[in-house]
């Protein structure tokens, strides 16, 4: 098969864009992406199938080799890299590799390159390649959706323990003094936590390239950090400051995800902070953004930790607890929401100044209506 292997090589950009334009004509997903991750593996993938073909003139043992493990791992890379685009399926991707099995196979046969043997080593390659992209296509988004449920159910336990703080509280209120106050507060916990049970139902129709469902709205995000601030207050002991250079900041944010979004921030600061010093919220006002920061004192965040806080998502290795889990998922949800208003956050952490994490949202990002988030992964070696 050493003919084979050398039109392969040969020849491997002119594959590389047929098989591209008959993606394009037929994977009707592929109009919808802003490029074909499989474009950038195609050239070496192309290559190990055409190494193969050098080392084993017949079947046995090629299995083995590490040139036909790292097409399985391309392959698994592909099916990851899939899942974060929208409108793709499993049925789309098996198309992808259906083309890609044509275009060697007429490719090779124009070039007198055809062989049984060719035919029956692409066919073992490409199917079991199948098999891993769909594989870790179908991982890629299970795991999205147990971690957005798993955040959610987490979450929907705090207004749902308030609601009761509240209603015990009435039960002792002998006087009646409290009890219009415990009663407010117990409704808005519930409706906080019904809010919450919509999100997780909505979670569970996660596709490919689609995170959570937001909802955005023209709307006082200053008004709606006050209250969270009131709230907070209510709920933590803390001293927990409010600062900001505005008297209001209009814009079009989904507000529910941005009040969850600061109330995480808050939670892991009252969590991991100096009991002895004050937790701050700052809001600034910049124009076309607004920056929320979410600062506190105490043991800062380990510069190996900071790297990896935000890679809750990235990793595609099952029933493996990451480094940052202990900061609870709701970081990687703020980043997702950060990101959904055309912003980003960061994070400051060490002796001197404390911890800091900083969200930025851009006011106007975004349409008045519903939208899923984008399906954030870190991509690694899986």
């Amino acid at each position: 098969m050493e003919k084979t292997a050398k039109i392969l090589q040969e020849n491997n950009a002119e594959i590389m864009k047929i098989w591209q334009n008959q993606v394009v004509q037929e994977v009707l997903a592929s109009k919808e992406s802003d490029s074909i991750a499989l474009y950038n593996q195609l050239p070496d993938l192309i290559n190990d199938i055409a190494r193969l073909m050098i080392r084993y003139d017949k079947m046995e043992g090629f299995n083995k080799d590490e040139k036909y493990v790292e097409i399985l791992k391309t392959s698994e890379e592909h099916g990851k890299q899939r899942s974060t685009k929208v409108y793709y399926t499993a049925e789309q991707i098996v198309h992808e590799y259906i083309i890609f099995h044509r275009t060697l196979s007429e490719f090779l046969i124009s070039h007198d390159g055809y062989s049984e043997k060719v035919s029956d080593l692409l066919k073992y390659v490409i199917e079991t390649s199948i098999l891993k992209s769909v594989g870790s296509f179908s991982r890629s988004i299970q795991d999205m959706q147990e971690k957005l449920i798993g955040t959610l159910a987490h979450d929907i336990r705090n207004p749902l323990a308030a609601a009761q703080l509240s209603l015990e509280m009435m039960k002792q209120d002998k006087t009646g003094e409290w009890t219009d106050k415990s009663r407010i507060a117990a409704q808005r916990s519930v409706k906080k936590a019904i809010n919450l049970i919509e999100g997780l139902m909505n979670g569970i129709t996660v596709k490919s390239g689609e995170g959570m469902l937001l909802t955005f709205e023209s709307s006082d995000l200053l008004k709606e950090m006050k209250f969270v601030h009131a709230e907070s207050k209510e709920v933590y002991t803390r001293e927990i400051n409010l600062e900001y250079n505005a008297k209001d900041i209009i814009g079009i944010f989904d507000k529910t995800a941005v009040k969850r979004l600061v109330e995480n921030l808050i939670g892991n600061a009252v969590k991991y902070g100096s009991i002895n010093k004050p937790i701050t919220i700052s809001i600034e006002d910049e124009k076309d953004a607004v920056a929320i920061k979410v600062h506190n004192w105490g043991n800062p965040i380990p510069p190996s930790k900071q790297e990896q806080i935000f890679k809750f998502m990235g990793s595609a290795k099952r029933n493996k607890k990451p480094a940052s889990a202990s900061w609870g998922m709701g970081l990687t949800l703020t980043q997702i929401v950060a990101e959904a208003h055309g912003g980003n956050i960061n994070l400051v952490s060490d002796e001197k100044t404390g911890t800091t994490f900083t969200v930025n949202l851009i006011k106007q990002f975004n349409e008045v209506g519903k939208r899923r988030a984008k399906l954030t992964f870190v991509l690694e070696n899986i």
